[in-house]
């Protein structure tokens, strides 16, 4: 797909690891009104079904009424039930065609590819609306992670028409080169909730530096 014909990049927001529901809801709702941002997935691993049913109850509005995308990681049982958007698995989590078949053709399905080619285009095939590469830096929340090549953003970029998200270690400072070459969400963290002026000011740095690196966030369509 040429650059003129692909939607410009986007804010895809991670949950911390651990929160508090009801406490979080108002800072989530905080940081989605200091600017644009596509979809907010809740990660909490692991949680039982109770604390995480409690947590889709708590957050859910506050992202779909807002017109952001709410996905859950690994349960998209949990999601189809809970009325999420979708949800995003990873390799050892569920395969993704046993998640699409849960999920249905009306959910949205993200799967983590890492920085393997023959994983995304096997995910693409078996449904997928959206693959993730990563982690492009270092980060706490994978420390083991084999770190991926911005090339591959360029790749899938140019070939494929699913979308395609950056994740791991992504911050304003050094978000750039992924934004330039394809990235159509820039999955965020840290950045944001551990911003040292807080999330709504983490929220406006990056769409800054998305802005800055030539993807513009301001775009009406949603993800995928």
């Amino acid at each position: 797909m040429s650059e003129a014909e692909r939607p410009r990049c986007r804010l895809y927001l991670i949950t911390p690891p651990a929160l508090d529901p009801a406490g979080f809801a108002d800072t989530l709702a905080a940081a989605l009104d200091a600017g644009d941002v596509a979809a907010v997935q809740l990660r909490l691993k692991p949680a039982p079904d109770p604390v995480l049913r409690q947590a889709i109850a708590a957050l859910r509005p506050v992202a779909q009424t807002r017109g952001v995308a709410f996905l859950v990681n690994d349960r998209p049982d949990l999601a189809r039930e809970e009325g999420c958007d979708g949800a995003h698995v990873g390799q050892q989590d569920m395969a993704a065609a046993a998640a699409r078949r849960i999920l249905g053709p009306e959910l949205m399905l993200g799967v983590t590819c890492h920085a393997s080619r023959d994983l995304a285009m096997a995910a693409g095939e078996d449904g997928a609306d959206y693959v993730a590469f990563g982690a492009f830096f270092p980060t706490a929340t994978k420390p083991q992670a084999t770190l991926a090549d911005p090339a591959i953003l360029a790749w899938w970029s140019e070939l494929m028409e699913p979308p395609c998200v950056a994740i791991g270690g992504i911050d304003a400072a050094n978000c750039a080169p992924l934004v330039q070459a394809g990235a159509d969400f820039l999955a965020v963290m840290g950045a944001v909730w551990n911003h040292l002026d807080g999330p709504a000011a983490g929220v406006r740095a990056i769409n800054a530096a998305i802005a800055a690196a030539g993807g513009s966030p301001l775009r009406s369509d949603g993800i995928p």
